[in-house]
C-alpha cells in the first residue's frame, strides 16, 4: 500500500489541515492500493499564497534558467520510470508493457519541447510606435483528469512553466500518484519555493475552491463538460481565464475510396486505445452502404484481436477501465445500444473470457447505429465503435457535425488530397487523417461543447501569458 501522507506546498511536504484521506483503488484488483490526503479550503488558500508570492520571482528568472530546470525535471521523470509505470499500472489499470508508449514518452519529450519555448517570452515585436511583449499570465490552477494522469499533466505544466507562471495542481481522484511523484521531481531538481504546489482532494470540492479563487488567474481543466461548466461559472466571478479540454464524440469518415481493411483497423485500433479512455477517440464510424457488412465483418476481427486481461499480463491490449464506477457507465451506455435496436456485432455486457474480478470491459462494436440513438450522441468513454452507414459524402459530413461536440475527427479516402478536402469541412479541433496519430506540435482542443483554448503544439503557450502592448 503506497501511502503520502503530506501535501506539497511552497517547496516543502506539509501536514494538511484534514485526517481525512482518499483511498486509491486498483481496478483490476478491486482493492485499495494507496491513500492519499484529502485538502481542504485551507489547504488550498495556503498553496495558492505560496504560488502567489513565488510569481515575480518565477516571472523574471531568466527564460534560459527556467529552460534549464525544465530540462533537469525531464532527465528526472526518466530516471523514476519504473515509479511512474508502476503508478499508471495500479491506478488505472494500464498494462505495463503499454504504459511509456501511451503515458510516458511523449510526457518526458512534452517537458523538453516546452523547454525550448521559453525563449519565446524574451521575444519582443515592433510595429511602428508600438512594443508586443509578453508576459506571464500568473498563478494558474490545473484540474487533470484520470485517463491520462500524467500526459495531461505535462500538457499543462510545461506550458506554465516555460511562460514564467506558477502553479496549484489537483490530480483526480483516481489517479493522483503520478502527480506525487512529479512534486518529489520538482522537489529534487530544486524548482524554486512555491513554484508547483500540490493540493489533492475531491474534485467537487477543491475543484471550486480553485476557480474561483480571487488570487488564481487562470484555470485550465480537462473532463467532462458537465463538469467544466462548474469550472466556468465558478470562474466567471473573477473574471479569470479558463482553459478547457471537455468531451468528445468523435466522427471518422471512411470514403468508397479507401483502402478498407486498413481504414476499419486503424478506427478500431483508435477506439481500443487506452481501454476507450480517450476524449478524441474516433467512436463513430462513417462507412459508404456499398462496403459497410465488409467494413463490419473487418471491424469484429480486428476488435477480438484485442486480449484483454491483467495489467502485468504482457500479452493484454487492454487493461480494466480506470474505476468499477467507469466500468458501469460503459455497461449502461452498451445495454442502452442494445435496447435502442442497434445491433451488437462483438463483445457486450458480460466479463471478458478468464476474468472474474475487476473493471473489464469487452471490446465492443455496434452496428446498424443511427446518427439519433443516445450511443452516438454521447461520451461512452469506454471501448465502444459505433459504425454508422452513409449514401454520399455530404451526408457523412452532415452525420460528422451534426453533434454537440467538436474535440477531433479523421478522415481515411483515397490520398491525402482528398482526405484534406473533406477534414476542412468537419467542425473540429483536430482531424487525423489518412491514420495519422497525436503529434506535439499540434494543437488540441475543440469547438462547440468539447472546450475552449488550446493545449499542445505553440499555441499552448499563449494560454500562459499576456500580451502587453507599450506606445510611444
Amino acid at each position: 500500500m503506497k501511502q503520502f501522507d503530506r501535501l506539497y506546498i511552497n517547496g516543502n511536504w506539509v501536514k494538511p489541515n484534514s485526517a481525512d484521506v482518499m483511498e486509491v483503488v486498483n481496478p483490476a484488483t478491486e482493492s485499495p492500493c494507496a491513500r492519499v490526503p484529502k485538502g481542504n479550503r485551507e489547504d488550498v488558500n495556503t498553496a495558492v499564497a505560496a504560488a502567489r508570492r513565488a510569481f515575480n520571482a518565477w516571472a523574471d528568472t531568466p527564460a534560459k534558467k527556467r529552460a534549464e530546470l525544465m530540462r533537469a525535471v525531464a532527465d528526472e521523470m526518466q530516471r523514476r520510470v519504473a515509479d511512474l509505470v508502476e503508478a499508471h499500472v495500479i491506478s488505472m489499470g494500464c498494462p505495463r508493457h503499454l504504459v511509456a508508449e501511451l503515458h510516458l514518452d511523449a510526457s518526458i519529450a512534452g517537458m523538453h519541447y516546452y523547454a525550448d519555448r521559453a525563449a519565446q517570452m524574451d521575444e519582443v515585436d515592433e510595429k511602428g510606435s508600438v512594443i508586443l511583449c509578453k508576459e506571464p499570465v500568473g498563478v494558474c490552477a490545473l484540474i487533470n483528469p484520470w485517463n491520462y494522469p500524467l500526459h495531461q499533466l505535462m500538457g499543462k505544466v510545461a506550458p506554465a512553466l516555460a511562460a514564467g507562471c506558477t502553479i496549484v495542481s489537483k490530480p483526480a481522484t483516481q489517479t493522483p500518484l503520478q502527480d506525487f511523484i512529479l512534486a518529489e521531481i520538482f522537489e529534487a531538481v530544486h524548482l524554486p519555493a512555491g513554484v508547483f504546489n500540490l493540493v489533492s482532494g475531491s474534485g467537487s470540492v477543491i475543484g471550486p475552491m480553485l476557480s474561483g479563487h480571487p488570487l488564481v488567474d487562470m484555470v485550465s481543466f480537462t473532463g467532462s463538460t458537465a463538469a467544466g461548466i462548474k469550472v466556468a461559472e465558478a470562474a466567471a466571478p473573477t473574471v479569470k481565464r479558463v482553459c478547457q479540454e471537455l468531451g468528445g464524440k468523435s466522427p471518422y469518415i471512411i470514403t468508397k475510396d479507401a483502402d478498407l481493411e486498413a481504414a476499419v483497423r486503424y478506427g478500431v485500433e483508435d477506439v481500443m486505445l487506452n481501454t476507450g479512455q480517450t476524449c478524441n477517440a474516433l467512436t463513430r464510424m462513417f462507412v459508404p452502404r456499398t462496403y459497410y457488412e465488409k467494413a463490419v465483418i473487418i471491424a469484429k476481427k480486428v476488435a477480438e484481436e484485442h486480449r484483454v486481461g491483467d495489467p502485468n499480463d504482457t500479452n493484454a491490449s487492454m487493461g480494466p477501465m480506470a474505476s468499477a464506477a467507469q466500468k458501469q457507465t460503459v455497461i449502461d451506455y452498451i445495454e442502452k445500444g442494445i435496447a435502442e435496436g442497434a445491433r451488437l456485432v462483438t463483445g457486450g455486457v458480460d466479463m471478458p473470457v478468464g476474468m472474474d474480478k475487476g473493471a473489464y470491459v469487452r471490446p465492443t462494436i455496434f452496428a446498424d447505429v443511427t446518427n439519433d440513438m443516445v450511443i452516438a450522441r454521447e461520451e461512452i468513454f469506454g471501448p465502444v465503435l459505433c459504425m454508422i452507414v452513409y449514401d454520399d459524402i455530404e451526408e457523412a459530413i452532415q452525420m460528422a457535425n451534426d453533434t454537440v461536440y467538436g474535440l477531433a475527427s479523421g478522415v481515411y479516402a483515397k490520398d491525402k488530397t482528398s482526405a484534406l478536402t473533406i477534414a476542412r469541412k468537419i467542425r473540429a479541433g483536430q482531424c487525423y487523417i489518412q491514420g495519422s496519430y497525436f503529434n506535439k506540435e499540434a494543437p488540441f482542443g475543440g469547438f462547440k461543447q468539447s472546450g475552449n483554448g488550446r493545449e499542445w503544439g505553440d499555441q499552448a503557450m499563449h494560454e500562459y501569458m499576456e500580451t502587453k502592448a507599450i506606445i510611444y
